[in-house]
């Protein structure tokens, strides 16, 4: 069992004892939390609220939602929608703040309740830090018969969202439409299995191969979209003879593609291709977090842009964006930020935006992608037990490299000329992850066992 309270929100495995998993309680205690700070920072009664698939959605909706009417709310409830989505029904409904009901790429036993501003935003650190006081004093004073809310249900906003994402200037549906691309979608049995296709066939696109597209929640393979998770769907896009694959993840924040020949276009090179095509059109800078290829950073300066790091966490990179007045920036997860449509990671619009790009390159995807430089991220993870000092630890892995560029700002960064090694404690799971980077995938790989094997030493007390 499992609950996390961190800068990416209120994550859980369902099930449990109260206050060691996401159990009821623990959903009404950090919803009543929420609702009670977004009363004193303003009078607008009003929230927006949608979720994934997963199937403890439904149950944990019925809570937010009671929780929320019985601090008087009136509760916009999307149901099964997007992040994205709901952070720009936000806006649009000028709410408050608003809650997604998602665990992202985390497996189908994990829930999570991520907050939002009245920016479409997710919350900062320190505005976390205040609802998490709140919810462990519990003194919150619940509205009386008069004033209780109601909810209203919203089901459009997933068209609202497409509608916005074609009239982007960027977006060229013509280009689209002459290309007459078959396209395979998997979208791992969550929302994106209605928000995707409808969005592909606005965008144009002659023929949509669905896999894993019926929201039940139970998801058909891991939902991280990492290529070691997707080797099946790799196959179906050379079966169908698709021109491109898409996969999304639960909330559909993430963008991974696969191309007409089942090679993997990397869920780092969405953001690097996309980033390419928009500075193409509007040169300016571009933000990414430290375990992000450098690729982008090549690529930015290729367009004379200036390309900016940030800790990881998407609050981080958006309010990096809005400092230097980046075009485009996000995670080398495949998370994509536009501006120009919200600051919020959106594989919908990256999805629109790769198309065009594509469409107007005059290239197959797998030849697309060979224009790019050519990194490798070794990407690895470590468990955590209670009793590991992580402080400790990572000074220990610091003092072997001093000799080293490194960088602190978020966990540990350690610079070896082009290549690279983060490490950094999960804001999302009880873990430690090494990224390492190089030009050569055995180098990537050599590099981040080099510094899994220390920190087993160290572990080991040698």
């Amino acid at each position: 069992m499992s609950l996390i309270k961190s800068i990416s929100g209120i994550r859980g495995t369902i099930g449990g004892k109260q206050g060691e998993a996401l159990t009821p309680i623990d959903v009404i205690k950090f919803t009543s939390a929420f609702g009670h700070w977004l009363s004193l920072k303003s009078e607008n009664k009003k929230i927006v609220i949608g979720r994934d698939a997963r199937l403890s959605g439904q149950m944990v909706n019925n809570l937010v939602c009671g929780t929320l009417v019985g601090l008087g709310f009136e509760v916009i409830d999307l149901g099964l929608s997007t992040t994205p989505t709901v952070e720009m029904a936000v806006t649009k409904e000028q709410a408050s703040g608003g809650i997604i009901l998602t665990a992202s790429h985390n497996p189908k036993q994990w829930n999570a309740l991520k907050l939002l501003n009245s920016k479409g935003e997710f919350i900062s650190g320190e505005d976390g830090a205040e609802v998490l006081t709140i919810a462990e004093k519990g003194e919150i004073e619940f509205a009386s018969i008069n004033q209780i809310g109601k909810v209203v249900p919203k089901s459009s906003y997933i068209q609202y969202h497409i509608e916005q994402i074609l009239a982007l200037k960027l977006v060229d549906v013509n280009a689209i439409k002459a290309k007459n691309f078959k396209i395979l979608v998997d979208a791992v049995n969550s929302s994106g299995g209605f928000a995707v296709p409808k969005l592909l066939y606005a965008l144009g696109v002659k023929e949509v191969v669905e896999i894993n597209c019926e929201p039940t929640g139970n998801f058909a393979h891991n939902p991280e979209p990492l290529p070691e998770n997707l080797v099946s769907i790799a196959s179906e896009v050379k079966f169908h003879k698709a021109d491109l694959g898409i996969v999304v993840d639960p909330d559909v924040d993430r963008l991974a593609l696969i191309c007409e020949d089942g090679s993997f276009f990397g869920e780092e090179y969405s953001l690097v291709s996309i980033a390419d095509y928009v500075l193409k059109n509007t040169p300016g800078n571009t933000v990414s977090n430290l375990s992000s290829t450098r690729a982008l950073r090549d690529v930015t300066e290729k367009h004379k842009g200036t390309h900016f790091q940030t800790a990881v966490g998407e609050v981080n990179v958006v309010n990096k964006m809005k400092e230097v007045n980046a075009v485009i920036g996000g995670e080398g997860n495949g998370g994509i930020i536009y501006p120009e449509l919200h600051y919020g990671r959106d594989a919908l619009v990256g999805i629109a935006l790769f198309l065009t790009h594509l469409a107007k390159s005059g290239q197959v995807c797998s030849i697309l992608r060979n224009t790019y430089p050519n990194y490798f991220i070794s990407k690895n993870k470590i468990d955590l037990s209670p009793d590991i000092d992580i402080d400790n630890l990572m000074a220990q892995i610091e003092s072997m490299y001093v000799k080293q560029p490194i960088n602190k700002v978020d966990g540990l960064k350690i610079e070896f000329d082009k290549e690279w090694v983060h490490l950094r404690r999960s804001n999302t799971e009880p873990i430690i992850r090494i990224y390492a980077e190089s030009e050569t995938e055995s180098t990537a790989s050599h590099l981040a066992k080099k510094i899994m094997s220390d920190i087993t030493n160290i572990l080991k007390g040698r």
